[in-house]
């Protein structure tokens, strides 16, 4: 039995992150999931999140997930979005600046599925870029 998993993140421009992990962590319409090694075969809508892929050297890799699907069989596990970003290379500033941008449609009566969809993909951008600036301080 491998103790890892092979985790690919895949958004409409490309490859966002690939590699060996531990675990995975990403948010479903369901709730949380953790996958680890071994896990069942598994598909599932996502909701824009802050992914978590722990590494097999130990590192967080945290990614901005817009959405899409979660795919896990023979350990593999595949986040498909439209956008995916590694957090690290998000600017927390300008993230703000656009979550407090679709803050402000909504709260003018902006409800169209557009808006709430820039909304949901601003906020986890936000989480995302501070759990990466987070981890880069510890």
């Amino acid at each position: 039995m491998a103790d890892t998993i092979r985790v690919e993140v895949v958004s409409a421009t490309g490859i966002a992150w690939e590699g060996e992990a531990l675990s995975v962590l990403a948010r479903t319409t369901e709730g949380d999931i953790g996958i680890l090694a071994n896990h069942e075969p598994f598909l599932a809508s996502l909701v824009p999140c802050a992914a978590e892929v722990l590494t097999t050297d130990g590192r967080r890799e945290v990614l901005a997930i817009d959405g899409g699907f979660i795919s896990v069989a023979d350990n593999r596990v595949s986040l498909l979005s439209q956008y995916a970003r590694v957090a690290r290379e998000i600017d927390l500033h300008a993230a703000e600046l656009e979550f407090a941008a679709a803050e402000r449609r909504l709260n003018a009566g902006e409800t169209d599925e557009e808006t709430m969809h820039h909304y949901q993909r601003a906020q986890a951008q936000v989480k995302a870029a501070r759990l990466a600036q987070d981890q880069a301080r510890a």
